[in-house]
């Protein structure tokens, strides 16, 4: 009998393998072999198909059945499978026509009632299929709509493995079959938090405005109460929507994140916020199996934020200063290795003591000076030197809330603030075309040097005379250059002139709000 074949796909990160799934029926005692590298979740498939088969009313073949996932050194990883082994197996027995399973890519889990349960990751397994040169996929239906956002290939929604034999040409009866609905974990659009919301501290909203126009990463340090995390929490309102292919990539790093999609692309910028008990791998992905990604990995073209910085481990915090320089990390493990991107806009958010009433007007803090030091010593200075902005956030006083709510000036709404980075960024983007780069931040300090981006020896006096004092390094130079860019885009300059220098280097040091 001649080997039956179809198609899945294999995720390695965010990148799909097509996989061929071949199915073979010999002589010998009833047996079910699986091979081709799959993992623990993936070799117990053998008993979910045989039970799905048999409840499905398409039981499998009573001889020897081999199946066979190729390419047989890529390693095979999750649930995903199912169908595709079944459809393989029905199409060894004469089931269904060979030439029927072999012409489409087949995803998704079967319970042991026949039915086809939703898996994680159908958005970037579909994108891989259609880059192969398929043409039709068959999917769960409770992902069908996070498939449709895929263009240029037919998708087809099915319940269970019954619909998907008759579908193939099978000859059994139609049954009424309930789909496995979707969990109810799916994006939803909701109301973002609004800058309109924050009282005084100008200069802290000032700053968050010039980090969304150029890409910055911020550090604020300030007591409790300060409105540091009010503030982060505002900063993806100022971000601009994200591009078609931003929106593709970020919503199948949720996809694959197992994170409910349903049939919408994520046009607004993520936001992420682990706990500061949070360890390396659920800060970076990983993971002993599968390798799955990590909080930065999420974040990706939106923001990352550190409530509480200081309370993070320091090897933690260390883990991200590769990814803060390349925009990727990539995840070696015994099982194999995965890259993901991780660009994003890092915000840390400290207090200024382990008590938080160092440098407070009205309280006294009790923590000695070795205490303090101690405790800042987590944020390491390579980390600390790749933060563009540095914040001192300070507790508003009554006086400074009555001015704020009385003198009747314009509210700073998020969409008014929007407006002004998003002229920004234009005027860095047409700068920055051909390069690759979008933002500022992004901008290799050798081109920024270079004519005709140099910055006149006027302008930049005062910062070579920081490098050369040591008071910056060459990576902090070349921060100060981006941040000065940036805000000579938000004052519609077309150079940064030596104030525009001045106060990326004041920002860069540390300004108080």
């Amino acid at each position: 009998m001649a080997v039956a074949r179809t198609f899945a796909v294999a995720l390695t990160g965010v990148r799909g393998d097509v996989v061929e799934v071949e199915a073979d029926i010999s002589a010998g005692l009833p047996a079910f072999v699986l091979i081709g590298l799959p993992d623990a979740a993936l070799g117990e498939s053998r008993k979910r198909v045989s039970a799905a088969a048999s409840n499905a009313g398409c039981a499998l073949t009573q001889r020897k059945l081999t199946v066979n996932l190729s390419p047989a050194s890529l390693r095979k990883q999750g649930s995903g499978f199912d169908l595709a082994i079944a459809v393989a197996a029905l199409a060894a027995s004469g089931e269904i026509p060979a030439e029927a399973a072999a012409g489409a890519v087949h995803l998704g889990e079967l319970g042991l009632d026949g039915r086809l349960r939703p898996v994680p990751g159908i958005l970037p397994s579909v994108l891989a299929a259609r880059d192969a040169g398929f043409r039709r996929v068959l999917v769960p239906s409770a992902n069908a709509e996070e498939a449709g956002l895929v263009g240029g290939i037919e998708v087809v929604p099915v319940v269970g493995l019954r619909a998907a034999a008759i579908l193939h040409g099978a000859e059994l009866d139609p049954v009424d079959e309930e789909p496995v609905p979707l969990s109810d974990d799916v994006a939803r659009s909701g109301p973002e938090p609004d800058m309109v919301d924050v009282s005084g501290n100008d200069e802290a909203v000032d700053a968050f405005v010039v980090a969304a126009a150029g890409g910055h990463n911020v550090s604020m340090v300030g007591p409790p109460g300060a409105g540091k995390t009010m503030l982060a929490r505002r900063l993806p309102s100022l971000l601009p929507d994200l591009t078609a292919e931003q929106a593709l990539e970020s919503t199948s790093i949720r996809s694959l994140a197992g994170r409910g999609v349903g049939g919408v692309l994520v046009h607004r910028p993520p936001f992420e916020s682990p706990h500061h008990t949070a360890s390396a791998v659920a800060l970076v992905g990983g993971g002993t199996t599968r390798l799955v990604p990590g909080a930065i990995v999420r974040a990706t073209n939106g923001v990352l934020f550190l409530d509480e910085a200081a309370e993070f481990p320091a090897s933690v915090l260390d883990a991200l200063r590769q990814p803060l320089e390349s925009g990727g990390i990539t995840i070696h493990r015994a099982s194999g290795t995965a890259a993901f991107p991780a660009r994003f806009q890092l915000v840390l958010a400290s207090n200024p003591c382990p008590c938080g009433r160092y440098g407070s007007a009205d309280e006294e803090c009790s923590c000695t000076p070795i205490a303090r030091r101690r405790y800042f010593a987590r944020l390491s200075g390579p980390l600390l030197d790749r933060i563009d902005l540095h914040l001192t956030v300070r507790r508003l006083g009554l006086g400074a809330l009555r001015t704020s709510t009385d003198d009747g000036a314009p509210a700073r709404s998020s969409a008014m603030l929007r407006e002004r980075v998003v002229q920004a960024r234009a005027a860095a983007a047409e700068r920055l075309a051909g390069t690759g780069w979008s933002t500022n931040a992004e901008a290799a300090g050798p081109w920024l040097r270079s004519a005709p981006r140099r910055v006149p020896p006027a302008a930049r006096a005062a910062l070579d005379r920081a490098l050369e004092r040591g008071g910056v390094t060459m990576r902090g130079y070349d921060r100060v250059l981006r941040v000065a860019w940036t805000l000579a885009d938000l004052d519609g300059a077309a150079s940064p002139t030596a104030d525009q220098v001045g106060r990326a280097l004041y920002l860069r040091r540390g300004v108080g709000a």
